[in-house]
């Protein structure tokens, strides 16, 4: 028997990939309602947490955040020994490493996940999830947890899952974002975003070319600009804002962009490649 609480679309998503490979899966969920489907699917509710965190050793939980954790944990502490959390929430590095410390403290084990696809794609051949915390633990379970996903050990330090995951969605998010972006300022000329799409989308498709030596570079602390060196982007982010400011449309995320340029000419990488943006970046 596997429990899982914290049935949005994910954890619902979750609870019928363990079904149908034959595991027996008991739920929770704040909002009652939400478990009838899963239920009418071969699950089992619990009434309580406490009821449900008793009924398995494994307890996977798909919540808002870590604080939802404690909301509903704090209601089964006297139930957690002996369990093992595998907590596949959004949060913080460090609020993981807190929340191992709260389950450890009152006898559970604890591994932290991030789930790095929709819910749609849960348990398919795409999807993949970070994972962290004991080794040991995380090797008992990992035929259990495969079947959600490719699982990515990232190591013993519990706070990895979720550095590895947040780092994702920074990119996600802020890709998302610069499309949006870039359709606004195609749209203020009323040009249709579907012309513009497909020169869109084979940018994003050519972006991990750069990335390789952009790493290498990052490591090393060497940033040759005998390509395309900062004072020269700097200028294109100039003109970005100059662009999105005349269209009349949001400045903010350009400004954010152009800022990063500022700072690292005024910190002499001028003539350095666009890789020393890092160097700014990272003093905050």
């Amino acid at each position: 028997m596997i429990t899982l609480i914290g049935l949005g679309p994910m954890g619902q998503a979750m609870v019928r990939v363990l079904l149908e490979n034959g595991h027996g899966v008991t739920v929770w969920n704040r909002t009652a309602a939400r478990a009838d489907g899963v239920v009418a699917a071969g699950a089992v509710r619990a009434e309580t947490p406490a009821d449900a965190v008793s009924a398995s050793e494994l307890v996977l939980l798909s919540l808002t955040d870590y604080a939802a954790m404690y909301d509903i944990l704090g209601k089964a502490e006297d139930a957690l020994a002996g369990k093992v959390i595998v907590n596949l929430s959004s949060d913080t590095p460090e609020k993981t490493r807190e929340a191992a410390d709260w389950v450890k403290a009152r006898g559970g084990q604890f591994i932290a996940g991030g789930l790095m696809v929709p819910a749609p794609f849960v348990g398919k051949e795409e999807a993949y999830v970070f994972y962290s915390g004991p080794a040991d633990v995380f090797e008992k379970y990992r035929e259990v947890l495969a079947l959600i996903g490719r699982p990515d050990f990232l190591g013993e330090d519990v706070r990895l899952a979720q550095l590895f995951y947040q780092a994702q969605l920074d990119i996600f998010l802020n890709s998302l974002s610069v499309f949006l972006h870039a359709s606004a300022l195609v749209r203020a000329a009323e040009v249709p975003v579907a012309k513009f799409l497909p020169y869109a989308k084979d940018l994003f498709a050519t972006m991990g070319f750069y990335l390789d030596a952009a790493a290498e570079q990052v490591e090393k602390g060497e940033h040759p600009g005998d390509e395309a060196d900062v004072t020269m982007m700097g200028a294109t982010a100039d003109h970005i804002v100059q662009a999105s400011r005349d269209a009349g449309i949001d400045v903010v995320l350009p400004e954010a962009v152009k800022s990063h340029y500022d700072r690292a000419i005024a910190a002499g990488h001028g003539r350095s490649s666009w890789t020393s943006l890092y160097e700014v970046i990272k003093e905050g």
